[in-house]
C-alpha cells in the first residue's frame, strides 16, 4: 500500500542530554499526531487492522495515553482470531504480544535496517529515553510526525584517484563500509533526519550510482540526479548551480555535503544553528589534531626557554557539510568549474554572514587508502 509517510526527526546518534531534550521537544510539539501511530489495549480488532493497513506494517503497536509502549498485535494473530470466531468489535487485549526489540531515537537508520534484516522483521518501534513510542522504522520509510522542507545535495561525481585501483571500476562514494556503500549510509542518515528530497551530483561511473539508488523509493525518499558532462567537471559549486538551471527552486536552506564522508552529524542541530544565526552559509567544521613528532624548542632572544616534547596542535577544518540559503544559487556561474569555497569567499567579500558549526559527533573523510582502512576498522 502506497501512502505519504511522515518522517521522524532523529536526534544525534551519540546519546546526550542536549540531543534527548531536542528530541523530546519535537515529540511534545506534535503530540496529537502520535495518536495515529498506535492503538490502546482496549481498542477493537477492527482498529488494529485499520492501523496495520493504513501504515503498511505487519504489527500494530500498543501504547497507553502517555505513549508508553506496551506491546504489539501482529496481523497474522488477528487473522487467526477472526478465523477462530472473534468479532471485529472485540478488544485486542488477548492478542497483545511483548515487543522484544526497540530502537532508540538516537540510533542510525543504517544500523537499524541491519538489525531488522537480522531479526527478519519489517518494522521496529522507536522509543525515547522514557520508553515512549515516538516513531516506527519500516523497511522503506520512517513513520512519525516530522518531515523537513529542506532538500539535500550530495556531491558524488569525483574519481577518487588517490584510492588507486579501488576506484577503477567503482565510484568512490560507492565503496563499502561495514557492508553498505558510503553514499547509501549518507542517504539513510538524511532520510532518518527527515529529509525526503535528495539530489545526487554524479559524473564518474554515474550509471553505477543511478542503478543502485534509482528514484530513491526503496530508501524512503525521492532521489534525482544532477549530471555533469563526463569531460567537463563543474566542481562542488558548479554542479550545485545545475539545480537552478534545471528549474528546481528550493524554498528552504539546502543541505550540501560531499559523498565520501563517514559521519553521523546532527542534521537538526546544523539547520537550527544556521537559521538561529541568520547565516547565508553555515560550514560544518571538525576538530583536527596534529602531533608534532619531535621535541619543540621555544626560544627567547636566541636562548632556550623550554622544550615541549611532541606537542599536539588542533584546529577546525572544513568537514564538507554545508547549509546554504537557496538565493545563493544564482550567484554561481553557469557551466564552469567552480569550487564551492569560491562562493563562500565571494560572500565574505560582500560582507555576508557565514557561520561555523562544530560537529559534535564522529566524522571521517575517505580520500586515501589509509582513511578507508581506518573507517573499515582494519587498523
Amino acid at each position: 500500500m502506497k501512502h505519504d509517510p511522515w518522517l521522524v526527526q532523529r536526534g544525534e546518534r551519540k546519546p546526550g542530554a542536549q540531543a534527548q531534550d531536542l528530541w523530546e521537544k519535537t515529540v511534545d510539539d506534535h503530540e496529537n499526531s502520535f495518536s495515529e501511530l498506535f492503538i490502546d489495549e482496549q481498542d477493537s480488532i477492527r482498529s488494529a487492522l485499520s492501523l496495520i493497513d493504513r501504515l503498511g506494517i505487519d504489527r500494530a503497536f500498543v501504547a497507553d495515553r502517555r505513549r508508553m509502549l506496551k506491546g504489539c498485535v501482529a496481523r497474522e494473530h488477528v487473522h487467526r482470531a477472526l478465523l477462530d470466531g472473534c468479532a471485529l468489535y472485540e478488544s485486542v487485549t488477548s492478542l497483545v504480544q511483548p515487543v522484544v526489540t526497540t530502537a532508540r531515537a538516537t540510533d542510525g537508520r543504517a544500523e537499524v535496517l541491519d538489525l531488522m534484516r537480522a531479526l527478519r522483521i519489517r518494522e521496529l518501534p522507536i522509543v525515547d529515553g522514557h520508553g515512549r513510542l515516538v516513531g516506527i522504522h519500516v523497511e522503506d520509510q520512517i513513520i512519525g510526525p516530522v518531515k523537513r522542507d529542506n532538500w539535500a545535495v550530495i556531491m558524488a561525481g569525483g574519481k577518487g584517484t588517490r584510492l588507486g585501483s579501488l576506484t577503477r571500476d567503482t565510484p568512490k562514494p560507492m565503496l563499502p563500509i561495514a557492508g553498505r556503500p558510503i553514499l547509501e549510509r549518507l542517504v539513510l542518515h538524511l532520510v532518518g533526519s527527515g529529509i525526503t528530497k535528495i539530489f545526487l551530483s554524479v559524473n564518474y561511473l554515474a550509471e553505477k550510482i543511478e542503478k543502485h539508488f534509482g528514484d530513491g523509493g526503496r530508501f524512503g525518499c525521492s532521489i534525482e540526479y544532477l549530471r555533469e558532462e563526463t569531460d567537463r567537471p563543474l566542481g562542488t559549486g558548479g554542479s550545485l548551480r545545475l539545480l537552478n538551471d534545471l528549474g528546481y527552486r528550493p524554498q528552504a536552506p539546502l543541505l550540501v555535503m560531499n559523498g565520501d564522508l563517514v559521519t553521523a552529524f546532527s542534521v537538526s542541530h546544523l539547520l537550527q544553528f544556521h537559521q538561529a544565526h541568520k547565516n547565508v552559509v553555515t560550514i560544518a567544521a571538525s576538530e583536527y589534531q596534529h602531533q608534532v613528532p619531535f621535541g619543540v624548542l621555544h626560544t627567547d632572544d636566541g636562548r632556550l626557554s623550554r622544550i615541549v616534547e611532541k606537542p599536539t596542535h588542533s584546529c577546525l577544518v572544513n568537514a564538507g557539510i554545508y547549509a546554504i540559503d537557496p538565493e545563493l544559487l544564482t550567484e554561481i556561474p553557469a557551466n564552469v568549474l567552480y569550487p564551492i569555497t569560491e562562493l563562500f569567499s565571494a560572500c565574505l567579500r560582500r560582507g555576508k554572514r557565514i557561520g561555523v558549526w562544530q560537529l559534535d559527533d564522529g566524522w571521517q573523510d575517505i580520500g586515501r587508502p589509509d582513511e578507508l582502512a581506518k573507517a573499515r576498522g582494519e587498523h
